[in-house]
């Protein structure tokens, strides 16, 4: 029974989000000006899927054969099942929110909390499909392929890569629409946020789901499973004799979704007025769920609490940058309140703060990653045994990812009230529903910076376990900084995230320009637009962050791909290495700076916005927009793009590395 334990767990995950979604379609989508609206959400967004999945099937067709013929059919087979799963989860999850969103502006008329349980289970459904398509995929390959752990990596690179080409197309795609909508339409032209006269308000809703919904999924589906990937990986070399406790990371992920079903249902449930306590307090509760179902699950497997202290160190750390993440990016908190007051001397000054504030924001997250990885390696015996310590540290990261399920749900949220609000903007409602979906909003978009911040710390756990169980498969048992064949490795792994956040600067800025003008081009050429007499062309900018997301995210991806392949057949498995850790290491770092300081530039714009510092359409409102412009792809393309980055590379290692250990460092024996 427990061998089908994860299926069992994981079809009740998909089940729950199914009855979560019809409890969705049974609501009252409004007026016929607001399904005028949503339809036009939910077609561009539909339709950008769809575009991209052609361009990722050509792109999976290719993968494929060369896995197939350089290692084995059944990793290649791996691979078609995690790119399928994780195109599902992001699919099904933003198909459901593009319901939502209509359905919560409606619910916003009648009062917050209906609004509020709305915006949740839309985000719900797409965390209980993130977990239950990732565990039902792993857990039948798995027991399909008797146990046998070394084919499984390959459905790891399948959503790794999927989730790349979805977090950067996504990223590119809302960041273009949302920097043009922002500076003409707020900056230039003068007119409120979501304004129907903007020609890309519609393509700047779009951009919400296809960036932060299905991006955001692939993005947490990715870490999932690579996390317990990871565990399974390593759990195989150390209990060959035991496969129950190889296992033991599926349990605890099955264990997850209980928690995580018990928290969405106490926080959909809850009286509290304040959303943002009741989303907290339905997270802290799934976490008391896996504190204790994993206490009683590590002494019956394993008859101690040393993995028990592990996954706790893996969830504490998760929760501690949540809170962090917060500290430096919500509005309650001063490093968001010193931007704003910065703001009222210009742009240049709002923009050194905020860099600034991103800067600071990377020294307490490493602290807690660092204090979690040793915990977890000293608590498993590492001194003594160095397999088993990097076994803790793979339970740690699969712990941080335990409650994935609930994570998702509140990140996924707030997209959905942004939407709303849109929508509710569009369809010209009362004030009294805009002020409640702004209320909604601007908790989601603290959520969304805590969802951000989740995410890196499991990036870099996972890329740590990645990391191990690629040694394991290379039998590397040491890295030689003092040899210069690994140094070098080092700095190329230090350069790429700069280089992969420089591109995806730049495809921001590029898409971002071209919807300018066409912004710019339609107040101008057609008449009676300002004076909301003529209906803006809001298929044409739909059309440029369609093309544009979908021609720029192609060469990210491939370098991401490429280059540790060709640095372990150049150079060999200890460059490689060195690749990697030079890569996590820049990564993390470039991923909390950039999450961090556009979130409290967005922030400091919604606080002078609440009257602060002058208020909407004061200079120092004006100079925070510029900010906010500045850390749009900074927060939602570049930042989250980097956890994918270092997991891929990670991956990518693991699943070739019988090929570069047995002919790699082709260009080393050369020059020897």
């Amino acid at each position: 029974m427990s061998l089908y334990l994860p299926v069992i767990c994981g079809v009740i995950a998909l089940f729950f989000a199914f009855g979560l979604s019809k409890g969705i379609s049974k609501e009252s989508s409004g007026n016929d000006r607001m399904k005028e609206i949503a339809a036009y959400i939910h077609e561009g967004a539909m339709a950008f899927l769809i575009r991209e999945y052609k361009y990722l099937l050509i792109f999976i067709i290719i993968v494929t054969i060369v896995v197939g013929v350089l290692i084995d059919y059944k990793t290649a087979i791996c691979f078609i099942c995690g790119a399928i799963f994780s195109i599902l989860a992001g699919f099904f999850g933003m198909r459901v929110a593009t319901k939502a969103n209509v359905r919560t502006a409606e619910a916003a008329r009648h009062g917050q909390k209906k609004a509020l349980k709305i915006a949740f289970s839309g985000g719900a459904v797409m965390g209980m499909c993130v977990v239950g398509l990732g565990i039902i995929g792993l857990s039948i390959l798995y027991l399909g392929f008797d146990k046998n752990v070394s084919f499984i990596s390959g459905f790891g690179l399948g959503a790794s890569s999927i989730a790349l080409f979805a977090r950067v197309g996504g990223g590119i795609y809302t960041k273009a629409a949302d920097v043009g909508a922002d500076l003409v339409g707020k900056v230039e032209a003068g007119i409120p946020e979501d304004d129907p006269r903007n020609p890309a308000v519609i393509a700047d809703n779009v951009g919400d789901n296809v960036g932060d919904v299905a991006g955001m999924g692939a993005d947490l589906f990715e870490s999932y499973v690579g996390s317990i990937i990871s565990a399974l990986t390593l759990g195989a070399f150390i209990f060959t004799d035991s496969p129950t406790k190889v296992m033991f990371p599926l349990m605890l992920a099955s264990l997850g979704i209980i928690a995580s079903i018990v928290g969405i249902l106490f926080a959909s449930n809850s009286k509290n007025n304040n959303p943002q306590k009741t989303l907290n307090t339905g997270t802290y509760i799934a976490g008391a769920v896996v504190v204790i179902g994993t206490g009683i699950l590590s002494n019956n497997i394993f008859g101690n609490f040393r993995v028990f202290g592990s996954i706790i160190a893996g969830l504490i750390v998760g929760m501690l940058i949540g809170k962090i993440t917060e500290i430096y990016t919500s509005y309650d908190y001063k490093s968001v309140k010193k931007i704003a007051d910065q703001s009222e001397t210009g742009a240049a000054t709002t923009i050194i703060s905020g860099l600034a504030v991103g800067m600071y924001s990377t020294m307490i997250p490493i602290l807690f990653i660092a204090v979690g990885v040793l915990v977890a390696f000293y608590i498993m015996g590492g001194a003594n045994n160095v397999s088993m310590g990097l076994y803790g540290i793979s339970l740690a990261a699969v712990g941080m990812l335990s409650t994935t399920g609930i994570t998702v749900a509140v990140d996924a949220y707030g997209p959905i009230a942004d939407n709303a609000g849109g929508i509710a903007e569009m369809s010209e409602l009362p004030s009294s529903v805009r002020e409640i979906t702004d209320k909604l909003d601007s908790v989601g978009n603290t959520t969304a910076a805590i969802g951000k911040g989740f995410a890196i710390g499991s990036a870099a756990l996972t890329a740590l376990a990645l990391f191990a169980s690629y040694a394991k498969a290379t039998n590397l048992s040491k890295i030689d900084l003092l040899n210069p064949v690994t140094l070098v490795g080092l700095l190329v792994g230090a350069m790429l995230p700069f280089l992969f956040g420089a591109l995806t600067m730049e495809s921001v800025g590029k898409a971002a320009n071209e919807m300018i003008e066409e912004v710019r081009r339609q107040f101008k050429s057609i008449p009676g637009i300002m004076e909301g007499k003529s209906k803006p062309d809001y298929k044409k900018c739909v059309d440029i962050s369609t093309a544009a997301a979908l021609k720029e995210m192609i060469l990210p991806g491939i370098i991401a791909i490429t280059a540790p392949i060709l640095m372990g057949m150049l150079l060999g498995v200890e460059a490689l290495g060195g690749m990697i850790g030079g890569a996590v290491a820049a990564g993390v770092l470039m991923a909390i700076f950039m999450a961090n300081a556009g979130g409290a530039w967005d922030n400091a714009k919604k606080y002078i916005e609440s009257g602060e510092n002058g208020g909407k359409g004061s200079n120092a409102h004006k100079a925070a927009v510029v900010g906010d412009t500045v850390g749009d792809p900074f927060k939602d393309t570049s930042g989250p793009a980097m956890n994918i980055l270092i997991k891929l590379m990670t991956i990518v290692s693991l699943v070739f590395a019988s090929v570069i250990a047995n002919h790699g460092g082709i260009l080393l024996n050369l020059l020897k």
